[in-house]
């Protein structure tokens, strides 16, 4: 035996009739997850892959960790297919399960190995966590405000008629979102300053339907302030969250200088709160800077 492998543990009847019911009851909770709406919940990325990682190491293995990590991945990619998400959810969501499946082996295998009746009591204490946004436990602070400011080298009414001109589609210029290609508008339209003007931001479609669009009308107008709301939104990213209201504002802070400031809030379509909340937080603030160079304000 190398010092890799672990050594064979007994195999037990209480161990595989055990991991035969966490794993039905894996099967029937991922079915009325999905049934009822909830595959955005933690459930999907919390509590599933502690049964899925509780039900391999309750079983003997050499490996139980290579057998996670492998059988991990094909539920991912599987996942992925019925539930009509791109790649993007996938990598998004990866660090989270494979967190989440080894740290439970781990936790099983040590209380399994030391011969301690734990092991029962701790897959539902490790469910907990997934149980956000399920309908059993409430969503966790899911309105959320990103806000991005940038100085630019333009004087304030400068500024003002960029803004008139409305956005245009540009090369994305964030590292995040051309890493994990994001999906974002490449059919922009629309201009003015004034109530009941629109911008029309368009999203390619993909194999899993069309991309469709978002649209955004000015709400509020005030001297160097534009609010926003969103009158139409079936782009392919409303999966993922909901814009509710944006804010455009500038001010001269110098000759030659402005001030850009967006500030968006929208509600977050994904739990755990934890885990998501940071990560949207982080792109949707790459996407208001992508938003600030359509407008030309770099």
């Amino acid at each position: 035996m190398t010092l890799d492998e672990e050594p064979t543990p007994q195999r037990t009847r209480a161990h595989v009739i055990l991991a035969a019911l966490i794993t039905l009851f894996g099967l029937v909770v991922f079915i009325v997850v999905v049934r009822q709406g909830r595959a955005d919940s933690a459930v999907l990325f919390v509590a599933l892959p502690v049964l899925l990682a509780a039900a391999i190491a309750l079983t003997p293995a050499r490996t139980a960790h290579g057998r996670v990590f492998a059988i991990t991945t094909v539920a991912l990619l599987l996942a992925a297919v019925a539930l009509h998400e791109g790649a993007v959810c996938v990598i998004l969501a990866a660090p989270l399960v494979y967190a989440v499946a080894h740290g439970t082996t781990a936790l099983i295998r040590a209380l399994r190995d030391a011969s301690r009746p734990y092991v029962i009591v701790a897959v539902p204490l490790l469910l907990l966590p997934g149980l956000e946004g399920s309908g059993l436990a409430p969503r966790v602070a899911p309105e959320q405000t990103v806000e991005v400011t940038r100085v630019v080298d333009l004087p304030a009414d400068q500024v003002a008629e960029r803004l008139a001109a409305g956005p245009r589609p540009t090369a994305v210029r964030s590292v995040p979102l051309r890493l994990l290609g994001v999906p974002t508008p490449v059919q922009v339209s629309g201009d003015g300053l004034d109530l009941g003007d629109r911008w029309m931001f368009g999203y390619h479609g993909s194999s899993h339907g069309p991309g469709g669009h978002l649209l955004a009308e000015v709400d509020e107008v005030a001297p160097g302030r534009l609010g926003f709301r969103f009158t139409e939104d079936s782009s392919i990213t409303g999966r993922w969250f909901t814009w509710r209201h944006a804010e455009l504002s500038w001010q001269e802070i110098g000759p030659g200088h402005t001030e850009v400031r967006i500030q968006v809030d929208y509600t977050r379509g994904l739990d755990p709160s934890w885990y998501f909340g940071p990560v949207q937080q982080v792109l949707l603030g790459a996407g208001v800077g992508h938003l600030l160079d359509m407008l030309a304000l770099r």
